[in-house]
């Protein structure tokens, strides 16, 4: 089983995914807002590229949706939510539908869509997303969304936690990008530590979203993998 990464959703292309187990990570924080969702109970989350297509979906489903996202990481007007996961509690999502719109996240899962199955990651996750795309037995490629099409270590750590869960329990075969993530994770296994230098970790950190971080860099609270079949995202596969 190979493992690649690829670093951004600027550089995804359908010859690198087509066939294989595609993970979406943006830890910070699209892929993590969403498993926090489907955690809490969301019935679906349906990823959108624009603000426009997220008012107009709303429509449709009325008063069983939520709004959510961001554009330079700040709520959007007239969203129900942020790019937040602490606001997408189980007394607000539960049995409803998230219409999401991000910068990053939502772009990526969208350009995944050539690949035999998408799967939503993140540290919250990481462990079960590995057993899951294990059990697939197919070649794995975790794509991270990175920021503004540009590499980001955020993303970057938490594919190299990912691929050392993935070492524990399969024979994998790791790509010279995959082994770098692999290998920079073990050497920083406090991830706070490690991202504390990145660009995007620190912008977020001074619009006052410290919590956030916290929340977002905890490993294994959930076993739920989100997946991607098209169209939208459910806990079922």
């Amino acid at each position: 089983m190979k493992v690649d990464i690829i670093i951004s959703a600027d550089y995804v292309s359908e010859d690198k995914i087509k066939g294989k187990t595609a993970l979406v990570i943006d830890m910070l924080r699209a892929t993590s807002v969403i498993t926090t969702a489907v955690m809490n109970g969301c019935r679906k989350v349906i990823p959108v590229l624009t603000v426009e297509r997220a008012f107009e979906l709303a429509q449709l489903y009325k008063e069983g949706c939520i709004l959510g996202g961001e554009r330079k990481a700040l709520k959007i007007d007239g969203f129900h939510c942020s790019n937040s996961p602490l606001e997408y509690t189980e007394d607000l999502v539960k049995d409803k539908t998230l219409i999401i719109s991000t910068t990053n996240g939502t772009r990526t899962i969208q350009g995944c869509k050539s690949a035999d199955s998408i799967f939503i990651g993140c540290l919250l996750n990481g462990k079960a997303a590995a057993e899951r795309m294990a059990a697939l037995g197919k070649d794995i490629v975790i794509v991270n969304a990175g920021t503004y099409g540009q590499f980001s270590m955020d993303d970057f750590i938490c594919s190299g936690y990912i691929i050392n869960c993935l070492k524990n329990i399969a024979d994998i075969e790791m790509t010279d990008l995959a082994y770098t993530a692999f290998n920079t994770y073990n050497m920083h296994q406090d991830i706070t530590s490690f991202i504390c230098h990145a660009r995007h970790y620190n912008v977020i950190k001074e619009l006052g979203f410290t919590k956030d971080l916290e929340y977002c860099c905890q490993k294994d609270i959930t076993k739920v993998v989100p997946y991607f079949n098209g169209e939208y995202i459910t806990f079922e596969h």
